[in-house]
Order: structure tokens, then C-alpha cells, then sequence
């Protein structure tokens, strides 16, 4: 496995618009990802939501965890720029996740998981323990939880909304319809726009139907012994989440032995960009903790 000769580090008057895209070969298929921060210190490896590329990244929470800290997003198996094709639950998500990892060369990482990322990151800490120092999970649930098989309900609906109004269906998916929510959609759609080049591939539909299957499976399947996992975690959700319901937040919590939870008021799934000016500093005090 090989990865390109760009050197690690960002200069620290980088963000997240202007990072360039780099690929890794990961058993013979080539993974797109994009770093930033200062190389040194235990990596914050992200893992992103349903549908998503690294385009989606809100620009707030990566520039302003990178200014402290070293920050690594990727496109998944069959994601965006990423090769190969997305497989259909989050054990195999949450292998390619560590095979990525360990293609990096690196040994001890942290992980941020929002929405399915979620489930992906409690699949790395679950199959790699050893790989994990700390884990934050953002917008999503644990394995088994209640209401996560009726995303494709969700979706639908969110998607037809969408159509109606000629609207990004996350306007519906990620923040309430009340005058703050739709100031807070406002802003993060116009930061998601911030980079104008070498933007990543959009994600195929062979990736959509996927992740949703993924998804659905995962709701319906046996809950995952949580227990086993021991490392620090910090929850965070908003208190209106539509896809994952805050009280999967708070069974996550429970169900963890060394968790902390933090619930967003007046917010959707997207609650940790809408309260960025409070996540960002909450999730470096964490790591740092």
C-alpha cells in the first residue's frame, strides 16, 4: 500500500476550501481523502453522513478543530473520488474504515462519526479497539435502535420537499423549519459552497442505495454489546433530530461506560452545525480532556 509524497501537514493559513484532494491505495483500490492541522498529535479521523462527500463537510468544524488539531476526511469504498463499490452494511464500512486507517501508517487514532459515520465509527472501535483513543458521535445511533429502519420513509419524504421548493433536501433532513433553523440551513449551505475548485465526485446512486440498505439493516439488526467499548465518548445531537431520534442518543450514553452527552436545543440531526460556535470548542476540550 502506497500513498502519495505530499507532505502531511497543512500550513496552518489553509482551510478546508483550499486542502488538496490525495488518494491512498488500500488493498488495491484507491481511497480519496483530504488532511489538514498540524502533523502532530493523535489524528481526528472523520467519517461522513448518508449521501455525503468531503465537499459536505461543514468548513466551521473542520477549520476550527484543525487549528488545533490534525484532521483526516475520506470517502469510504465506493464513495465520491474513492474506487471500488459501497458494500451494504456497516461491518464492511467499518473494515474498509480501518484498513484506511492502517494504510496511513498510523497506529492510535481518534474518530468522528456523524450520522451513518456513526455507526461506522462504533464498527471501527468494535473491530479495532486498539486503534481507538477517543470517539465522538454525532447525529446517530447504536445498532438496533428503534426508528433508524424507517430512513427511507424519511428520506423520501425530505427528498420530495426538496423537489417542491428546488431546495437541498438536508434544509428538511438536517435543521428544524423555524426562523433559526432556516438561518442556520442558510449559513451552512453557503459555507458547503466555499470551495469553487477541484471539488470531489458526486456520490452514485450504487453509493445512495447502499448506505441506505446499510442503514436499514443496522436498524433492524441485534444491538451491539457497547459495553466493550471503553474509551472516552462524547454524544452530541440536536433535540429535534428527524433520522435519529435524541433519545438514541441518550440509549447510547447509557449503554457506554465512559460516555458524555450533549443534546442541542432547538435543532435537527445537522445540530453540531448549527451550534458549531459550541461544538467545536466542546469536541477540543475532549480530546484534549
Amino acid at each position: 500500500m502506497s500513498k502519495n509524497n505530499t507532505s502531511v501537514g497543512q500550513a496552518n493559513n489553509v482551510k478546508w476550501k483550499d486542502v488538496p484532494t490525495r488518494t491512498i491505495d488500500v488493498g488495491g483500490v484507491p481511497f480519496a481523502y483530504r488532511e489538514l492541522g498540524s502533523d502532530s498529535g493523535v489524528p481526528l479521523i472523520f467519517l461522513h453522513h448518508l449521501m455525503a462527500v468531503l465537499d459536505d463537510w461543514d468548513p466551521m468544524v473542520i477549520d476550527g478543530i484543525a487549528a488545533h488539531r490534525r484532521v483526516i476526511a475520506f470517502d469510504n469504498r465506493g464513495v465520491g473520488a474513492s474506487g471500488g463499490s459501497v458494500p451494504n452494511n456497516i461491518e464492511a464500512m467499518g473494515r474498509d474504515a480501518v484498513a484506511f486507517i492502517r494504510a496511513l501508517g498510523l497506529s492510535k487514532v481518534d474518530i468522528f462519526g456523524f450520522s451513518l459515520g456513526g455507526g461506522v465509527a462504533q464498527m471501527v472501535a468494535l473491530q479495532a479497539p486498539e486503534l481507538i483513543r477517543r470517539i465522538i458521535l454525532a447525529g446517530t445511533g447504536p445498532r438496533g435502535g428503534g426508528g433508524i429502519d424507517e430512513i427511507n420513509r424519511i428520506a423520501i419524504i425530505a427528498y420530495l420537499k426538496a423537489a417542491l421548493t428546488l431546495s437541498d433536501p438536508r434544509n428538511f433532513l438536517f435543521f428544524p423549519r423555524t426562523p433559526e433553523g432556516k438561518r442556520a440551513a442558510k449559513d451552512y449551505f453557503s459555507r458547503l459552497k466555499e470551495r469553487t475548485e477541484n471539488r470531489d465526485k458526486p456520490i452514485s446512486l450504487q453509493a445512495r442505495l447502499a448506505q441506505l440498505k446499510a442503514i436499514q439493516t443496522a436498524g433492524l439488526s441485534a444491538p451491539d454489546d457497547l459495553s466493550v467499548i471503553t474509551q472516552p465518548v462524547f454524544i452530541a445531537n440536536g433535540d429535534r433530530d428527524l433520522m435519529v431520534n435524541s433519545s438514541l442518543s441518550n440509549d447510547m450514553a447509557r449503554r457506554l461506560p465512559n460516555a458524555q452527552l450533549t443534546i442541542y436545543p432547538d435543532s435537527g440531526h445537522g445540530g453540531v452545525f448549527q451550534h458549531h460556535k459550541s461544538f467545536v470548542p466542546a469536541v477540543l476540550n475532549f480530546l484534549n480532556n
